[in-house]
């Protein structure tokens, strides 16, 4: 999708919306890692970052004094529908973090209106700027694929403390990191996928599963999901892909890359530098990146999926 040719000015004046755990653990240093960009203000009721205007919210914010050519919104999925808007209506850029809407309609929604506005809109997956998964593109790429399998297990009181939204209505529960092992496994297979089966663990009193298991298709290719948000042992971000030349292994959330029998490969992760790396070279050339394949397999899952209701869960 193409937009305007609009010049940005070159530092970019970024507004940061949502200043919770993701802005400040990624987001935060990225921009200030990267001369291309100046984050300009920050929006959220309840942070701040030091040395930075602050204000409520976004209309606030664009309101205000300061200057801005972009917005980034760290926002949870719920209601960043309406948040977006008011950055694509006010003429911004938007980038957005994983997953970019709520549902799949609230997504197309947002691109077909920043098509209209004329300004680059990035729905962004972190998981693939990953180290080693491009690497395993390349290798894959005159394989034949025969099956995968995803095993994504983490401790959702350790990566996501006292964020009750996720298990809340439109909070996604585990698909919000199952979702980074998605957008991997759509990157790396060609064929578009499909969900043949869901069987979704929803703990009492919560709108969203705590774990799942979801069977997949991309073409012939038989793709398993179990995804664990109460793993409190050592923590799984697993996929491995069985070729006709041999197994490929990543692992580490795809920082890890086995090939064979061969030595396992190790890289540092510089996933959100990439991410806004990549969102300097659309706003330099009006374009916009916007793949929503991994949010259309959620929402397949989350809609047709069979629930077992298990026990109430406290943070």
């Amino acid at each position: 999708m193409s937009g305007s040719n609009k010049a940005f000015s070159d530092p970019i004046r970024v507004g940061l919306v949502g200043i919770g755990k993701i802005a400040r653990d990624q987001h935060v240093p990225a921009l200030l890692a990267d001369p291309r960009f100046v984050l300009a203000a920050t929006a959220s009721r309840h942070g701040r970052i030091d040395g930075v205007p602050g204000y409520h919210d976004i209309a606030e914010m664009l309101a205000g004094p300061d200057r801005i050519d972009a917005v980034s919104l760290c926002t949870p999925p719920g209601g960043r529908i309406d948040i977006a808007r008011v950055a694509i209506d006010a003429g911004k850029a938007v980038m957005l973090e994983k997953p970019p809407a709520t549902t799949l309609a609230e997504a197309e929604a947002l691109v077909a209106a920043a098509q209209a506005a004329g300004v680059p809109l990035f729905a962004t997956w972190h998981s693939r700027e990953a180290a080693a998964v491009e690497e395993a593109r390349a290798w894959l790429s005159d394989k034949t694929v025969r099956a995968a399998r995803i095993i994504w297990a983490e401790d959702i009181r350790r990566w996501h403390p006292g964020q009750e939204w996720i298990l809340d209505e439109g909070g996604f529960g585990v698909f919000d990191p199952g979702i980074n092992a998605l957008s991997i496994i759509t990157r790396l297979l060609p064929d578009s996928f499909a969900v043949e089966q869901a069987e979704l663990a929803i703990p009492a009193g919560r709108a969203c599963p705590i774990a799942a298991t979801v069977a997949l298709r991309s073409g012939a290719v038989p793709v398993a999901v179990e995804l664990d948000f109460l793993r409190t042992g050592p923590q799984r971000w697993d996929i491995e892909i069985d070729t006709d030349q041999g197994p490929l292994r990543l692992s580490d959330g795809g920082a890890t890359s086995t090939i064979g029998d061969e030595a396992p490969r190790t890289a540092s992760n510089r996933e959100y530098p990439r991410l806004y790396a990549r969102f300097a070279e659309l706003l330099a050339s009006g374009q916009a990146d916007a793949d929503l394949a991994p949010l259309a397999i959620v929402e397949a899952a989350l809609t047709r999926g069979t629930i077992q209701k298990v026990a109430a869960f406290a943070f």
